[in-house]
């Protein structure tokens, strides 16, 4: 239905007079009924009838009146936050797979809170390769993890790897162990690796790869234990402790930008952002 028509078919509601339309709305009288003719053969119904030399709504014409109000409000709204809304901007945004569920929503969340016309473009990948996509600027921003000793990008949290496993399946002291671990570029391969060799016990490594999902799974059945960040821990694991598992690093968890940052990404708004994201965290260690 045309909105003008409807606009003029409540000027008729409001008025009751075709003339009183015709000059509000700097029309001529003809023009007005031509709009009521259009919109009752657009209907296929009667909107008018007469009552003496008075012109009426019909039933009909009493229902659409109540539409055509909700009809008008809801156009006017739409075309008033169409005109007015700012421009969405794109933020890409890298996480490691292993703290897609743990520290990505709470990120998310946060620069949605701080830009909220943004759309997030999100590459899970392991640290290092977040790092080179930093680098080549195909990234504006990522989680990635650092060595406590380094001052690379915005400090979010400190975190340590443990080893957990299946609180079903009892494999701990399986000979060889069975392991999976993510890539070697993952701060927990090595270690864990190498601890294994000084302590000269015999492990098997029966998955090597970037997908926390993946290793999450294979644990849940019991097929092996697995080294991850302590925050990444399912609910439904158990962390394990035994004399011939390697100690694994602590790392820290940071928010870090490439040389020609975003224009949103300001470092007032970063700090924004990891002031309340530890505001959070410290809020829910607290509960």
């Amino acid at each position: 239905m045309d909105i003008e028509a409807l606009r003029s078919f409540l000027a008729f509601v409001e008025t009751g007079s075709f003339t009183r339309v015709a000059k509000q709305s700097f029309r001529s009288q003809s023009a007005i009924s031509m709009q009521m003719k259009k919109l009752e053969d657009e209907l296929n119904t009667q909107l008018f009838t007469k009552d003496g030399r008075m012109l009426v709504l019909t039933e009909d014409g009493q229902r659409l009146a109540t539409h055509a109000t909700q009809i008008i409000a809801t156009h006017d709204e739409a075309l008033l936050e169409l005109k007015n809304k700012l421009p969405q901007q794109t933020i890409h945004l890298g996480c490691p797979d292993d703290y897609a569920e743990s520290v990505l929503p709470h990120i998310v969340a946060l620069l949605r809170q701080e830009y909220p016309h943004i759309s997030l473009q999100i590459t899970c990948a392991p640290s290092v390769r977040l790092k080179n996509l930093l680098d080549s600027n195909r990234l504006d921003l990522a989680i990635v993890t650092r060595s406590p000793t380094s001052q690379e990008g915005y400090f979010l949290q400190t975190d340590e790897g443990i080893w957990v496993g299946s609180p079903s399946h009892d494999i701990v002291n399986t000979q060889p162990l069975p392991i999976v671990l993510f890539q070697r570029d993952c701060k927990f391969h090595d270690a864990a690796i190498e601890g294994f060799i000084k302590r000269n016990h015999h492990y098997q490594l029966i998955s090597c790869c970037s997908s926390a999902t993946a290793n999450k799974g294979l644990v849940r059945k019991g097929l092996a234990i697995s080294a991850m960040a302590r925050c990444s821990m399912p609910s439904d694991l158990i962390e394990l402790s035994a004399p011939h598992l390697p100690s694994l690093p602590v790392v820290d968890i940071v928010l870090s930008l490439p040389s020609k940052p975003h224009l949103l990404l300001t470092p007032e708004s970063i700090n924004r952002i990891i002031d309340r994201y530890q505001s959070e965290q410290f809020t829910t260690q607290k509960c």
